[in-house]
């Protein structure tokens, strides 16, 4: 009989953890976030307001090999992007983890760009974000790299 109990015990309590919702890890949120206002900044076709997501020291390494820093030059690169015509810009959390003031994100990204002959093309590849958290509670590239 107590064998019984305790074979009853230990399924009830599987089921219990099962059944449970899980729990929200703030770290994924606030980069979940972060990308989202990101994305709409970059949807917008405004280099200016990705721009904004870089912090002053940020160091921004693109496909191309360039070795960019600052707003400045991030709002410069991502404006000849939306030049040639590059939408529909989408991050995918891979995953997320920091503590403190540094966080990172890695993502699937995704976006819609033209081929050589002006046909559209899809593009896609995989990125790394450090984001420092500001004194406001928001995030902040400080480095983000992508192929």
């Amino acid at each position: 009989m107590v064998r019984l109990l305790t074979a009853i015990f230990a399924v009830l309590s599987l089921c219990l953890v099962a059944w449970s919702p899980a729990k929200a890890d703030p770290v994924e949120d606030q980069v979940k976030a972060a990308y989202v206002a990101w994305d709409a900044a970059f949807n917008n076709a405004d280099a200016k307001a990705v721009a904004a997501f870089y912090t002053d020291d940020a160091i921004f390494l693109p496909a191309t090999h360039d070795v960019i820093k600052g707003p400045d030059g991030v709002e410069k690169f991502f404006g000849g992007l939306f030049g040639l015509g590059v939408t529909g810009h989408k991050l995918e959390l891979i995953e997320a983890q920091g503590d403190g003031n540094l966080l990172f994100g890695t993502a699937k990204w995704s976006a819609k760009g033209k081929d050589a002959n002006g046909a559209d093309q899809p593009w896609a590849g995989v990125a790394t974000h450090v984001f420092e958290k500001q004194a406001d509670g928001s995030l902040k590239l400080r480095l983000h790299t992508f192929n």
